[in-house]
């Protein structure tokens, strides 16, 4: 009776057209095991159509086919399993040799050798799933040739057998229930492949329409909407490292896809991939200052510059190795005010929530010194913090997890806005915490977290100008490095990607080369943003591009933008609240007197001393500003020194406060009788055209280049457009008057030239145009 009801099970499974489950996309999941078996009958049939057989093999009676899997209900065959395939369960390459094992003794079969021994695996024809390979200290590289040691709960095979897993416990309708609600927003006939399919195939779609972090995440959500608790606490219990990394990846995406350049405003965003060039980044820095000048070949005081042999890609920091061959842990990246450390930040989060790069990383964390900042001042934590109390008010999904801990975990933690922290970290006298839950101040826990006594494991990357980051001790970074900026042709690039109108960049690049100044300061991201934006809105006019732009507007623009910057950085002012007060005014005034010292005893390098002698403090100036940077090493042996972030702008803010002495207080702070008239004053002494004369004396009886800029921006500034239009609301009030005598200046300019020195003459006519025109 037994053997009738096989028949006519096999008789009704061969009329009932069999479902073929169609190739997997992931050939590691064995989904390719039923085309194996297809292949197998075909070669059967052929070989008895052939009438015989080859040498040395025999046919083996066939059982009754397998019952067919039916919902997650899981049927095993009535073949019967070798000791082989019960432990790897895995299905047979190409071109094995299947051999059943039903009817016949082993003996004998041991006597039919195949041609290559090492082809030949014994298979099971279990419809059940095999398991998948699993390969332990998995090494893959990712398109930057980045190779890494993969966590295997966090690579695909693990996630695909624990969502079949889970899966298959529920019953037939809820099954069909799970399908449904999964993919409901789905068109109708990919849901309908997905109800045809088994629970395989289902995991192995969904993995293929959404990927294995946010199918993981769906499953989780659909099965919460069933109310199927404990399925839910077994897939957040077994894969609790996929799902916390699925929410920093969606984190990062939703923070760094979307740029502000600049100024952040509503509305004024870029996509980051789109207008981003990786700028020079070397493992070898000294400032950072571009000494590059349009006049001067080097400043007064010589900089040093990296070699091209220390530069390393953005995404390469934490492939770095140290002296003793080992990995870096903490990377220390600074550079000028400008140069772009926001920006490489998100691209680096960005490349890793992508997997671009660094796929073998579990984890990126940001807890950015401005949150700390803010965490500071909470009530609450004078109490005391944890560390892991630190990290879920960054991270909430952190919360009780263990996986920090573990001591295969490789994870990244980027701290940025090291400038931004409201106070010094004492590193010498703080004490020493292990304990990841010891309750502390929060300046003690970070102190730790540097040292590496709290999260050993963890590889940091701080980041923050060279003024504030160069008080870490150096026994606890590994490398510091430094942005450079652009060189010419990576500008070129970041003009074409950011504009869509290939004629406007094109303009916009023929343009600013005309200026070798502006040139040259495009160098930092910061600036040739400020190039794309001045002269994008410039160029909006038919009439415009005819004449070179003028430098001295572009350098007010600059001014005002960073001084905006530190007001809403680093004094939390909202857009709304960004008026400037005497503080902000006096801060530039100053700066620009202690500028003025600075060229009159022909020097580009300032210590604290020069900043106390007028009256400001050291954090103010080179931290908080926007305008300087420190030097490494220092230039004064046992003093530490700073200069601006390039030369010229402390060309610009020694004018400007010769301008504002005059324009504010009718006061000519250059005519002190320090050096002797080249012309015989026919001027009043508080007119312009006397300004102007004691510039031009001391300019044509200094060395060249001293004072060349200075005198072309003091006349920028005297222009009606500058003075007039753009300060006016920021340094003074709306109702200061006009400058005059603009027109006695100019005649003045005109016969300087014509009784100048040749190597002169072509400086004073950029002053005249600086002046006069009028047409930006």
């Amino acid at each position: 009776m037994e053997s009738e009801n096989n028949q006519t099970a096999g008789s009704d499974m061969e009329e009932e057209e069999k479902y073929e489950r169609p190739p997997s996309s992931y050939g590691s999941m064995k989904s390719e095991s039923d085309e194996m078996e297809k292949r197998s009958d075909e070669e059967e049939e052929e070989e008895e159509e052939r009438g015989g057989r080859s040498e040395g093999a025999f046919i083996v009676p066939l059982d009754p086919p397998a019952p067919p899997v039916v919902g997650s209900h899981m049927v095993h065959s009535q073949y019967t399993e070798t000791v082989y395939t019960e432990v790897t369960e895995q299905t047979r390459p190409p071109e094995a040799v299947v051999i059943e094992t039903g009817s016949e003794d082993l003996d004998d079969i041991e006597e039919a050798e195949p041609e290559d021994e090492e082809d030949e695996i014994l298979t099971t024809c279990s419809p059940e799933p095999p398991e998948p390979l699993e390969m332990e200290g998995l090494t893959q590289e990712d398109e930057n040739s980045q190779p890494g040691k993969l966590d295997p709960e966090l690579d695909l095979p693990y996630i695909f057998k624990t969502i079949q897993h889970v899966l298959s416990k529920l019953s037939n309708d809820e099954l069909f229930k799970f399908k449904i609600w999964f993919n409901k927003w789905e068109p109708l006939n990919l849901l309908q492949q997905v109800l045809d399919g088994d629970i395989l195939d289902f995991v192995d779609k969904a993995i293929e329409l959404y990927g294995q972090d946010k199918a993981l995440s769906k499953t989780i959500s659909t099965l919460e909407n069933m109310e199927k608790k404990e399925e839910i606490n077994e897939l957040q219990t077994k894969c609790q490292k996929a799902i916390f990394r699925f929410y920093l990846k969606e984190f990062l995406l939703r923070k760094c896809q979307i740029i502000h350049e600049g100024v952040p405003q509503a509305g004024k965003q870029q996509f980051l991939n789109t207008v981003y060039v990786e700028p020079q980044i070397s493992t070898c820095g000294f400032g950072g200052v571009d000494p590059s000048h349009e006049i001067l070949a080097q400043p007064p005081t010589p900089i040093r510059v990296p070699s091209e042999d220390t530069f390393v890609a953005l995404n390469n920091l934490f492939r770095l190795e140290k002296e003793d061959g080992s990995p870096v842990k903490t990377v220390v990246t600074t550079g000028v005010p400008g140069v772009g450390m926001s920006v490489s930040v998100a691209k680096f989060s960005l490349d890793w929530a992508e997997e671009r790069a660094n796929k073998d990383v579990q984890y990126v964390m940001k807890v950015s010194f401005r949150s700390l900042r803010l965490l500071r001042n909470r009530s609450n934590v004078h109490e005391g913090i944890t560390m892991y109390e630190i990290l879920e008010y960054c991270h909430p999904p952190i919360k009780g997890l263990k996986i920090l801990e573990e001591e295969n975990a490789k994870y990244i933690i980027i701290m940025d806005c090291y400038d931004c922290y409201p106070t010094h970290l004492d590193f010498q006298n703080a004490p020493v915490i292990n304990d990841n839950y010891a309750k502390a101040h929060v300046d003690i826990v970070i102190v730790n977290l540097i040292r590496g006594t709290l999260l050993p494991n963890a590889r940091l990357w701080i980041l923050g100008r060279r003024a504030a980051v160069s008080e870490i001790p150096s026994e606890f970074v590994d490398v510091v490095t430094e942005l450079q900026g652009f060189t010419d042709e990576m500008k070129d690039n970041y003009m074409t990607r950011r504009f869509t109108d290939t004629q406007l960049a094109t303009k916009i690049v023929r343009h600013y080369k005309k200026v070798p100044m502006i040139q040259i300061l495009a160098r930092h991201p910061f600036f040739c943003w400020m190039v794309a934006k001045v002269f994008s809105g410039c160029f909006q006019s038919a009439t415009y591009g005819h004449d070179p732009p003028r430098l001295t507007p572009f350098l007010i623009h600059c001014m005002v933008i960073q001084t905006n910057r530190m007001l809403k950085f680093y004094h939390r002012k909202r857009d709304n609240e960004l008026n400037w007060t005497d503080g902000e005014k006096n801060l530039l005034r100053m700066l620009g007197k202690m500028s003025l010292k600075m060229l009159e005893k022909s020097t580009s390098v300032f210590t604290e001393e020069d900043v106390k002698d007028v009256d400001l403090e050291l954090d103010e100036v080179v931290v908080y500003s926007g305008f300087c940077t420190e030097l490494i090493p220092t230039i004064i042996p046992g003093k530490r020194t700073f200069c601006f972030s390039h030369y010229t702008i402390q060309e610009y803010m020694a004018a400007l406060y010769v301008f504002l002495a005059f324009h504010l207080d009718s006061r000519n702070v250059l005519d002190s009788g320090f050096l002797p008239r080249f012309f015989s004053s026919k001027y009043s002494s508080k007119s312009a055209a006397s300004l102007v004369e004691c510039a031009i004396s001391r300019t044509l009886n200094s060395k060249l280049g001293q004072y060349d800029l200075f005198l072309r921006y003091l006349c920028g500034l005297l222009s009606l457009r500058c003075h007039y239009s753009l300060l006016r609301g920021f340094l003074y009030s709306h109702s200061i008057p006009k400058a005059e005598g603009l027109a006695e200046v100019e005649q003045l300019l005109k016969q300087t030239i014509q009784t100048a020195p040749e190597n002169r003459k072509q400086n004073l006519s950029e002053c005249v145009r600086e002046l006069t025109q009028e047409d930006d």
